[in-house]
């Protein structure tokens, strides 16, 4: 259950400066709790990352039953929605096709699927890591079959192919970018549009490899001294020529968009583009049977421990008795004091869902 303070400490951490606060859940408590879920919007949340294991009561018995109310909720506020999979070989890796598709049948509000393949923790044989062990390359030729060829193989970036937006971002408005120079194996992602029934890439009407090289060329020019408003008139121009208007979705300006992305810093036309797409990521958590030190050492995704340091997601996960455990030993306090101190028991907070009958 989310804990009663949570917009306070989403206000405090909009007052620090950071600029996009995700909220992780499994989204019960938003369903439930309209109010609620009108404090922590107003206190400054940019997007709802919420778990969503698969499209069936099996597949998803963690919030099958309360999706439905989360998305009308998230609707009703104005709350983006990225769809979090936990992807499990042999649980539900035959469902991401259709995970997919709801995330288009949903399309309003939901701004991404975000697959995320199964960490492996604690002791476990080796045929029950062969029989669970999933990956990024195994989930993406599963969507290239659930989707009937509609999504190919060759539609997926790793994830630092987009640090050439960012520094053709920061070339033209002077303005430092977050950028995702992340190690290769971490993580992939694509854009996907929707026409009538058919599921279009992006990379089928823009050739993605030549842009991110232009783009990276116009940037090291500037670098080194080049006029930015004449290189930002030459990209407008050279824009079309790594777009087959042809082949693109009915209606969508992709030129005209990404012109005031890259070189207005515009994001009107963000919004136009998440109605008609999706993004579709891939975030490879490791786990002990394939940690990567090289993996860690470019993680972009961290802990903020009260003591001023920043620990990578993987170490502090993978290694607990140096990091987590140690750290929430330290921090945390234990449930019999929690309820001394509140007057509650934590057992008062356990949800009971009254499932449908006849249904999962």
């Amino acid at each position: 259950c989310l804990r009663d303070d949570l917009p306070e400490i989403v206000r405090v951490i909009k007052e620090e400066g950071v600029d996009f606060v995700q909220l992780n859940t499994n989204g019960i408590r938003l369903a439930k709790d309209f109010e609620f879920f009108k404090r922590v919007k107003e206190a400054g949340i940019s997007t709802l990352y919420l778990s969503f294991d698969g499209v069936t009561p099996k597949t998803n018995p963690k919030n099958y039953w309360e999706v439905p109310a989360i998305l009308d909720n998230a609707r009703k506020l104005g709350v983006g929605v990225v769809l979090v999979p936990t992807v499990i070989k042999t649980v539900n890796d035959h469902e991401l096709g259709d995970m997919i598709r709801f995330g288009f049948e949903n399309v309003d509000i939901v701004r991404s699927v975000n697959f995320q393949p199964v960490s492996l923790v604690g002791r476990m044989p080796r045929k029950e890591r062969e029989r669970f062990r999933i990956t990024i390359p195994d989930c993406i030729k599963l969507i290239e079959e659930q989707t009937d060829g509609m999504i190919p193989e060759d539609a997926w970036f790793p994830v630092p192919s987009c640090v050439p937006v960012t520094h053709i971002i920061e070339a033209i408005t002077g303005r430092p970018q977050y950028e995702l120079s992340t190690h290769f194996a971490c993580g992939a992602g694509t854009y996907v549009f929707k026409e009538g029934n058919r599921m279009i890439p992006i990379t089928e009407f823009v050739d993605i490899d030549g842009l991110l090289k232009y783009l990276q060329d116009v940037a090291d020019r500037i670098k080194s001294g080049a006029n930015k408003y004449i290189s930002a008139l030459k990209l407008l121009w050279k824009f079309g020529s790594f777009i087959d208007e042809k082949k693109a979705p009915s209606g969508l300006n992709i030129k005209r968009m990404l012109f005031k992305i890259f070189v207005k810093h515009d994001y009107s036309s963000v919004g136009e583009w998440h109605l008609r797409s999706l993004f579709l990521g891939m975030m490879h958590f490791q786990d002990k049977y394939n940690y990567d030190v090289e993996r860690v050492r470019r993680c972009c995704i961290h802990y903020l421990v009260p003591d001023g340091r920043i620990i990578p997601f993987c170490a502090f996960n993978v290694i607990p008795e140096i990091y987590r455990d140690k750290i929430q030993k330290e921090r945390g306090i234990p449930i019999e004091e929690w309820e001394r101190r509140t007057g509650r028991r934590l057992s008062d907070d356990v949800y009971r869902r009254v499932e449908p009958s006849g249904e999962g």
